[in-house]
């Protein structure tokens, strides 16, 4: 069987777009319409004629809406296969007329949840009766069509009107994206038993579910594929929610890039105005000014090489000057909460550059958990959203931090958290002096940062390079005193790092020594 007329249909949605047109066009072509409570209402101030499922199963609607649709007279019209004598027989033994068309949106449980109802209501906007006539209607879809999204319904008007039926083919699709619907439905529902109802921190079920998919150009590299998809269920906002100004199509490196960018801007919300560059998800410049124009000048210095063809993400309204020097250089996107007009003429001439209006930044402490696939198995941890501020520090040293020098070591390590390890970040005066990212050794990592910082000021033609009298921030303790030393060769004079390695006592004796200031936070930021 390929082509099946719709000759009786039933309708129950909470989402009532479309529906009235829907329906005026299926009684056009003389299509029973059977439905239940708002949406029977809906269609009758529409003027159309709807028999009541009551009048279908012989039985009322009862317990406040819990029971009408479940009853043989319903499921035995959707599962019944016409073309097998027994189930033909038991339809006409029991008077059950075979329903044809089933369209279906269930409670809109997701939305309850996200205005922040409370546990009764939530429970009440668990559909039960709708996924159930939705996987029976799929799962016959072969005499079945089953609708469960709007943006379904033009197709399904095109074929009933061309041909008062639908076509395998469509059945077919509307089956695959009904039972996506009822399991993504469903494992909303667990999760929030789970994370919000039971406060376990690894259930037992673990559903990762994503939706509307838009497929990128080519993955990480040109051979493989890669598409975005946006969490179903509560979620918060960040870059996939991003309104893109201008420029071509995002990349998956692009959106992995600017993801970076936007978390580590996101530490500087409320603050004064901040610029990062990223490049491959490292952070190659950032900085704090007394304006935007300012940090961005700041950011640059710090490693001009890579910053072309980066990431920039700002902290507040990007204005005319600062996206006028951003477009100096070769940039592949550019973030911000808002755009001024005078910026959006500044970018208006590359045209290939991608401008993301984020409209607010995500929150930094939020929680949450992080997934990363590995043969065989799902690697899964709660976000790194740990925090220090400066009554947390452990000074080790005989010699204190100046003022300064404790702002720069914060400033530092906010910045160390999100460079991939071992991660060693040199800061002086709200600006990164030099970026050591992803080195299988700590004073590798040094070693590479003081060399970006010399290079840099050789380019600007500076008396010195600026870790001369920064701060310096590891991600992770300091092994051995070498990776300290080599920071104080580069003139850094104070030390922001963790703690709690065996060595600690050497490490503190070769800071003093070299006459640093050192302080423990007593907590690590890895980022592989």
């Amino acid at each position: 069987m390929t082509d099946v007329a719709i000759k009786r249909a039933l309708l129950s949605v909470s989402d009532k777009s479309g529906l009235v047109e829907l329906g005026q066009v299926l009684a056009a072509k003389g299509v029973e319409l059977v439905s239940t409570g708002g949406t029977a209402r809906a269609l009758r101030d529409a003027g159309l004629t709807v028999k009541d499922v009551s009048d279908l199963t012989g039985f009322p609607e009862m317990m406040d809406g819990r029971v009408k649709t479940l009853h043989p007279m319903v499921h035995g019209g959707l599962l019944a296969v016409r073309d097998n004598p027994e189930h033909a027989a038991a339809m006409d033994e029991h008077a059950i007329g075979a329903i044809d068309l089933v369209v279906v949106n269930l409670y809109p449980f997701e939305a309850t949840v996200m205005r922040g109802a409370e546990r009764d209501e939530i429970i009440e906007n668990i559909d039960i009766g709708g996924p159930s006539m939705v996987r029976s209607a799929a799962k016959n879809h072969q005499f079945v069509t089953i609708v469960t999204d709007p943006a379904d319904y033009q197709t399904l008007i095109d074929e009933i009107e061309a041909t008062g039926a639908t076509s395998l083919d469509f059945r077919r699709k509307c089956a695959a994206k009904a039972f996506a619907a009822t399991a993504a439905y469903d494992s909303m529902i667990s999760q929030w038993f789970a994370f919000a109802d039971q406060q376990q921190l690894f259930p037992d079920f673990l559903a990762i579910n994503g939706k509307d998919p838009v497929e990128l150009r080519y993955g990480e590299n040109p051979h493989q594929k890669a598409a975005l998809y946006t969490p179903a269920g509560p979620h918060g906002k960040g870059i996939a929610q991003a309104e893109q100004v201008q420029g071509k199509e995002l990349s998956y490196n692009n959106y992995n890039d600017a993801d970076a960018a936007l978390e580590l801007c996101a530490e500087f919300a409320g603050g004064e105005p901040a610029v990062v560059i990223v490049k491959h998800a490292n952070p190659c410049g950032v900085a704090q000014g007394a304006t935007l124009l300012e940090a961005w000048n700041e950011a640059l210095a710090c490693d001009s090489v890579s910053a072309f063809g980066g990431i920039v993400a700002v902290n507040t309204e990007l204005d005319g000057p600062t996206a006028e020097a951003i477009c100096e250089i070769f940039t592949e996107v550019v973030i911000a909460p808002s755009v001024s007009e005078a910026a959006k003429a500044a970018f208006a001439k590359k045209k290939n550059l991608r401008l993301l209006v984020t409209g607010d930044l995500p929150d930094p402490r939020r929680g949450g958990l992080l997934v990363k696939p590995i043969t065989g198995g799902l690697l899964v941890q709660t976000r790194d959203n740990g925090a220090i501020q400066a009554s947390d520090l452990k000074v080790v040293t005989q010699r204190e931090p100046t003022e300064q020098e404790l702002k720069d070591c914060l400033f530092a390590w906010t910045v160390a958290r999100h460079v991939k390890s071992n991660a060693i970040v040199y800061a002086r005066d709200g600006a990164t002096a030099g970026i050591g990212a992803g080195q299988m050794n700590r004073r590798d990592s040094s070693r590479i940062a003081a060399m970006k910082a010399a290079e840099a000021a050789e380019k600007y033609g500076w008396d010195q390079s600026r870790t001369v009298g920064s701060a310096v921030a590891s991600d992770a303790f300091f092994p051995f005193a070498d990776g300290l030393l080599a920071a104080a060769e580069a003139g850094a004079t104070a030390i922001i790092q963790p703690g709690g390695s065996i060595r600690d006592e050497e490490v503190i004796a070769a800071a003093d020594e070299a006459g640093l200031a050192m302080v423990f936070t007593g907590m690590r930021h890895f980022r592989h």
